[in-house]
């Protein structure tokens, strides 16, 4: 894995209802923002700052003129690099996702109930928390699945927590969780290490440019809780690569559910089932002959 590149980064405080939050982190998220903080009546959004450039910004304007008819009132500010673990103890308190899951923080005190797997993270700046539906979605959907002989590639890992809760419900071949930001595949090691979960290999790799080649090892489980538009490019590859496989989705708003199954029909998969919370949807992907 290379190393780490800065961690400075670019704050957008959009000043928002708290029930725009999860449209507009869908939205953003179409310009390759991932992380996020929601405040009272904030939306924070952070990017690295290489990539912010005048362009960028014009096209996060225009795509939020063109989804919601207005521009909210919003300010620009630079992050530089920090301990941003200490930022989000700030704020997170365990995630019951559901009765067989908790994430709880490193070194927190916290108590499971009987059967209860605990996943504990320190999420610096990564997706995964736990605290986004789409999470949530993915680990409830893993639950219902035999996991234990699958070779699973989890792509866009953050945290690593689905890599993670793989290993906790009983999954015993090696494991290749990957994500195309530097400081999330470190902070996934961190985590992996955490929680004991052997034989789980976290790379830098680009989900696209990356995929075709890894998916050769003959994985039948993929894990994508990523976004639309990486959705609708990596599918057709995973179709051709690894026909064979079982594939988890998630980072797809309900408003865009007739769009998953024209695709996924024109792919050949068959939706086997699909679960919903907030404006938010996890599928399951079946091949087809």
């Amino acid at each position: 894995m290379q190393p780490p590149k800065t961690h400075n980064h670019i704050e957008l405080s959009f000043e928002i209802d708290s029930d725009l939050y999860e449209l507009y982190i869908a939205v953003l998220s179409m310009e390759g923002i991932e992380y996020f903080l929601e405040e009272d009546r904030k939306l924070l959004a952070y990017l690295p700052e290489c990539d912010w450039n005048e362009e960028k910004e014009q096209a996060i304007r225009k795509l939020i003129q063109d989804t919601f008819g207005t521009i909210p009132h919003y300010t620009v500010s630079f992050m530089a690099d920090r301990n941003w673990n200490a930022d989000w103890e700030a704020h997170l308190q365990p995630v019951e996702v559901s009765e067989r899951f908790l994430i709880v923080q490193q070194q927190k005190e916290y108590t499971l109930k009987p059967g209860q797997i605990a996943i504990a993270i320190n999420p610096k700046m990564s997706f995964g928390t736990g605290y986004h539906a789409t999470t949530r979605l993915m680990l409830r959907q893993m639950e219902e699945l035999e996991l234990a002989d699958r070779k699973i590639m989890d792509i866009g890992t953050g945290t690593g927590v689905l890599a993670i809760a793989a290993r906790k419900l009983g999954n015993s071949n090696p494991i290749l969780a990957f994500d195309n930001n530097a400081w999330a595949a470190e902070n996934a090691v961190e985590n992996v290490e955490a929680n004991q979960a052997a034989e789980i290999r976290v790379e830098l790799l680009d989900a696209e440019e990356d995929l075709a080649a890894n998916l050769q090892e003959g994985y039948d489980l993929v894990l994508a809780n990523v976004n639309k538009n990486v959705i609708d490019r990596i599918l057709p590859v995973i179709r051709k690569h690894a026909p064979g496989a079982l594939v988890l989705i998630s980072g797809v708003l309900v408003y865009d559910e007739p769009w998953l199954k024209k695709l996924v029909r024109r792919l050949g998969y068959t939706i086997s089932r699909t679960v919903y919370e907030d404006e938010w949807l996890s599928s399951l992907l079946e091949p087809g002959a």
